[in-house]
């Protein structure tokens, strides 16, 4: 029988990047037409006026303005003003 326990696999394991999602504009800046606003898996914030939600649910401005987050009915939403 062994007298030392075998080693587990090492916590830094994964090599890969990240995968850079998040919120890219905050609340009050101003935006371009065609710039990211949030990339998001799934809808976790939804889009307004003036966002669009392209095909892997990234937000984006449809036109020029300044990014607005509000809640309606209970769910986070973003709109460009």
């Amino acid at each position: 029988m062994s007298h030392v326990k075998s080693g587990g696999a090492t916590a830094q394991g994964s090599t890969r990047p990240g995968k850079r999602r998040g919120i890219k504009k905050f609340g009050g800046e101003k935006v371009k037409i065609g710039q990211i606003i949030i990339r998001q898996v799934g809808t976790h914030v939804r889009g307004g006026v003036g966002v669009g939600t392209g095909r892997d649910y990234t937000l984006f401005a449809m036109k020029e303005g300044v990014v607005t987050f509000f809640k309606k009915l209970g769910k986070q939403c973003v709109k460009v003003v």
